[in-house]
């Protein structure tokens, strides 16, 4: 496993088999917690294969795993009565320049500036706010999910493979990824205009043969991330199509309702890769919302609840940003740069250009292990002494922002919204290196005037303030780290395609030269590095961290243990 993890490139190998270790341990302490993992009659938990994983190593509990997961570990951190901030939402982290001291939040709920701020003194800090979210308009993630990459990049952490995301096609509303069977059925795929009119099964504009086509479809299923490697003439196509279609203004839908080309194909033509899925699954017939029932009712049961009746209803989706398989830097017990900051779950960078599907949960539980196993044996004690002094400083420095925002009537959400569409147009899945590079200079400038162009006109925008400018933070980190890569020679790879118009590949002819691109063949790909200083971006680049080869002597390891239980 630690190897399957650290050939996803740009991975260190440390982190890459403390993931693997764990991941039992991980897994059956969710089991113990009441995740309802399925086995079968002999007590085996069954898996199945997912994308850039070569062994069936994922399983799940249906369309709500993680909100399972989730609902399980909150049940154990309150059994054990555990003070829990509600509406509290950090907005600095205070350190003296390389060790945490303390938090800086903003109570959410204070009806006056007197009660506005909540000070946190600490020795560590846990940072586990997930990837940065909010920074896309097109987004798989849920609205409540905004991160918090920038602050911890403010505060001295570093940043490690940042360009490297995971985007894919998922519905708008709700939020989801159609992955699995939602493709694999074989549904409608079709378009219109804006106000609903001029239907069209578009798809077949690029492709000669309509077998060719849900073949593809039908590999978006279990291959659903967009992959560079496959656009050529793989599933990923099927991305491209979608995300031009909705460049043109026109919305895009997945229809359950009748069959593509009118029924016009044969489950026989069809890559035997499908086929033989199909007919195993016993599913060569019907409608697609008929062949979903018989497979998978839980995955009409999921839109049913979320308002969506996919048996009268088509489905819109788009081209969506949805894991960040890079972030903040850490160690192998998962401490960043600045000491007494843990980043874990996706705020942290443990996977690189390739992450197999399923791992970023067995790393959230993994990474929050390691922090605290080394928390409990090595960072016991009082906080910094340099609280006060921080403390004082971050609150004038905060306090003065509310001040200078504060007007009647606020632009912060309209910011927000053009923040996020403008990094969803040159900096997810389609990048342009100088479409990139304007927009760059354009969040540069925002964070030079922010006090004087943003405005908040209630105590629910003034929260917006505070995330906007984290936001901006992060889209100013991920933006030159992108610039960096392409200026250091870095070609499409991973879920990113990077327009170069002397790349050599195109996969249709009619598509826009913006699809232009080269595939990058780097054998032993560097990490990329970011940190903030002096108000700009610093990068690096270094070789990725190779997989330890302990001696693993039991005598040996065992003494060490007794003496020190091997955390150091």
């Amino acid at each position: 496993m630690a190897d399957t993890l650290f050939a996803g490139r740009c991975v260190d190998g440390d982190i890459a088999l403390c993931e693997a270790a764990l991941s039992t341990q991980c897994f059956l302490k969710l089991v113990e917690l009441g995740v309802p993992f399925p086995r079968n009659r002999y007590g085996e938990y069954i898996g199945y294969k997912t994308d850039h994983d070569p062994r069936r190593r994922a399983t799940s509990v249906g369309p709500y795993t993680s909100k399972q997961m989730t609902e399980c570990l909150e049940a154990a951190v309150q059994s054990k009565d555990v003070p829990m901030l509600d509406k509290t939402q950090v907005i600095k982290i205070l350190t003296d320049g390389g060790t945490v001291c303390g938090l800086l939040c903003l109570n959410v709920t204070a009806q006056d500036a007197a009660d506005r701020f909540t000070l946190i003194r600490c020795k560590n800090v846990i940072w586990a706010t997930g990837g940065p979210a909010g920074m896309y308009a097109d987004s798989v993630y849920p609205f409540s999910q905004y991160g918090a990459t920038g602050l911890a990049l403010e505060a001295g952490a570093k940043g490690k493979n940042l360009t490297e995301w995971q985007y894919g096609l998922a519905s708008v509303a709700p939020r989801w990824n159609v992955s699995g069977t939602y493709m694999q059925v074989l549904p409608r795929v079709y378009s219109t205009a804006a106000d609903g009119n001029d239907e069209r099964e578009f798809l077949m504009d690029f492709f000669t043969d309509a077998h060719d086509m849900l073949s593809k479809l039908f590999l978006k299923g279990y291959q659903w991330p967009f992959d560079v490697r496959k656009v050529a003439d793989g599933s990923s196509i099927i991305d491209i199509l979608v995300y031009l279609e909705t460049c043109k203004g026109r919305k895009v839908y997945l229809d359950y309702r009748k069959n593509p080309v009118d029924g016009a194909f044969s489950y026989d033509a069809l890559l035997p890769e499908a086929r033989e899925y199909l007919e195993r699954a016993g599913a060569c017939f019907g409608t697609p919302i008929e062949r979903l029932a018989h497979m998978n009712q839980p995955a009409i049961d999921f839109y049913r609840d979320k308002g969506v009746d996919l048996y009268t209803q088509p489905l819109e989706i788009a081209l969506c940003a949805q894991h960040n398989n890079g972030g903040i830097g850490i160690d192998c017990w998962w401490q960043t740069d600045v000491k007494g900051l843990f980043a874990v779950g996706e705020a942290a960078a443990s996977h690189g250009v390739y992450r197999p599907g399923g791992t970023a949960l067995n790393a959230g539980q993994v990474g929050s292990t390691r922090a605290a196993q080394y928390i409990a044996a090595r960072c016991q004690g009082d906080a910094p002494a340099c609280f006060d002094t921080e403390a004082a400083a971050a609150l004038a420095e905060m306090g003065a922002l509310a001040d200078a925002c504060r007007a009647d009537t606020g632009n912060v959400r309209a910011l927000w919204q053009h923040a996020a569409e403008e990094m969803s147009r040159c900096g997810a899945a389609i990048r342009d290196p100088a479409q990139i590079r304007a927009y760059g200079k354009q969040v540069e400038a925002q964070l030079a005037g922010f006090a004087k162009t943003v405005k908040a006109g209630s105590r629910t925008e003034l929260a917006m303030v505070y995330r906007l400018r984290d936001m901006l933070l992060s889209q100013h980190a991920y933006l030159t780290a992108m610039a960096d890569y392409t200026a250091h020679g870095g070609q499409s790879r991973g879920s990113a395609l990077y327009t170069d118009l002397t790349g050599g590949v195109k996969p249709f002819a009619q598509l826009p030269d913006t699809f232009t691109f080269a595939l990058d063949e780097t054998e032993a790909p560097l990490i990329q590095e970011l940190w903030f200083e002096d108000g700009t971006c610093k990068t690096d680049w270094r070789a990725p961290r190779p997989i330890p080869e302990d001696d693993d002597f039991f005598e040996n390891v065992w003494r060490s243990y007794r003496e020190t239980g091997n955390i150091d």
